[in-house]
């Protein structure tokens, strides 16, 4: 008998629905496979709307062959799957739009960054709203919506209500990742054969469409390179001379991969932002699921070489930290810190007001003061902007190192502040 999926509740539903009652155009953008089309499918449905995909090749003919013509003909809210696959219609819609103004017309999803064509941010300026679907975050898994970004900011303490949980079972969680459909397979091996299919798909057809000529062979041992390289400063021109690459090959490569969801860049933090653009990011996979797969990580080899573990978690709490970003009532921007002196955050969270929240991960399940030496350096050169520091770390217990510096079990991204889903009538 064949299996149906879980439909698990999806956080980002809520802002959907708020975007879709007042904003012509909602576009949902994200990773192949992150559960994209099931989402608009099931607020279409509560809409009465009509979903057209143009993975389906006879109706792509018809979009492409005459825009403007396919749009005008569309009567009632519609929903657009993988408008990157026929970005003509863009402009098609927003002449819709400018002749009747209605909110929740159109809702389009993207498994590209569709803002990156050209003229697409000036043409729908004002008349579109952008959210991104990650893969499945820990609380949608377990049916709660995490609040751990509000509970860092608030004025209360945040060590009260996490519980730790066995290194080996973070690793586990982190293995799995968030993609439904791997999620499913709990045979490891299973997962694995997923996650081949997955890349050679995104490989050998979105990322070549994306690039529209069919010389892209060195992205499959690229995509492994920074796989192997996750959570660290991205250097172009040490990477550039490691695969024989000319930097602005490389450059370009490296905007597919992130147009594609398939890599994602994190700015570093500086007071005046204008020096951010000079500074080196972090690189990360953002998902650990296929960060796994990609770096031939398994329990039993982490089991071996336990250092291996320390890239998989920081990439694991970035990406839940990511995921999260879309629910949350503080609003922030992730970011890293880094000094001269080589003193670095994982992670810096900056609020709209300023405030500023740094994240440290480490593996082990101990803590002791050495292991807050970034935040003490963040907290220096932030000043009043500095709001609360963290250690995350496989131990059990939440303890306070200073009134604003904490350790916390690195569970604490799903437990602190997470209120359980209120199922709709």
């Amino acid at each position: 008998m064949a299996r149906h999926p879980v439909l698990f509740d999806r956080h980002t539903t809520r802002a959907l629905e708020a975007a879709l009652a007042d904003t012509p155009v909602v576009l949902v953008v994200g990773p192949r496979q992150a559960g994209k089309t099931t989402l608009c499918r099931l607020v279409a449905e509560r809409r009465g709307a009509r979903l057209l995909s143009l993975d389906d090749a006879a109706t792509l003919a018809a979009a492409s062959a005459d825009p403007a013509g396919f749009i005008a003909a569309l009567d009632g809210p519609v929903v657009l799957d993988e408008i990157q696959k026929a970005p003509a219609l863009l402009p098609a819609i927003k002449l819709a739009v400018d002749r009747r103004r209605e909110p929740g017309r159109f809702l389009l999803t993207g498994s590209a960054d569709v803002l990156a064509l050209p003229r697409v941010s000036e043409s729908l300026a004002g008349r579109m709203e952008v959210l991104t679907l990650w893969p499945l975050s820990q609380g949608e898994l377990a049916g709660r919506i995490e609040g751990f970004v509000d509970a860092l900011f608030a004025a209360a303490k945040p060590g009260l209500g996490a519980t730790g949980e066995a290194r080996a079972d973070l690793v586990e969680r982190a293995l799995r990742g968030g993609f439904p459909e791997a999620v499913a397979r709990r045979d490891p091996e299973r997962r694995r054969a997923w996650f081949r299919s997955y890349v050679t798909t995104m490989l050998e057809r979105d990322v070549r469409n994306l690039a529209q000529i069919e010389g892209l062979t060195d992205l499959p041992w690229l995509l492994n390179l920074l796989a192997a390289r996750s959570a660290s400063l991205l250097n172009i021109a040490e990477l550039s001379r490691g695969i024989g690459l000319p930097h602005t090959t490389l450059t370009r490569y490296l905007a597919l991969l992130e147009r594609a969801f398939l890599v994602r860049r994190v700015p570093a933090w500086a007071g005046n932002r204008a020096r951010r653009a000079v500074k080196a990011p972090r690189v990360w996979i953002p998902d650990t699921g296929l960060l796994g797969h990609l770096a031939g990580l398994t329990t039993a080899r982490l089991a071996e070489q336990p250092t291996a573990a320390g890239p998989l978690l920081e990439t694991f709490v970035a990406s839940e930290l990511a995921k999260q970003l879309g629910w949350s009532r503080t609003r922030v921007e992730l970011l890293h810190f880094r000094t001269h002196a080589g003193k670095e955050v994982d992670l810096v969270l900056e609020a709209d007001d300023g405030r500023l929240a740094g994240i440290e991960v480490k593996a082990a399940a101990t803590v002791g003061a050495a292991d807050f030496k970034g935040l003490d350096a963040l907290r220096e050169v932030a000043g009043k902007r500095f709001h609360r520091g963290v250690v995350l770390y496989t131990g059990r217990e939440a303890l306070p190192f200073a009134a604003d510096l904490w350790a916390l079990p690195v569970s604490a991204l799903w437990q602190l502040g997470a209120q359980p889903v209120r199922k709709r009538r």
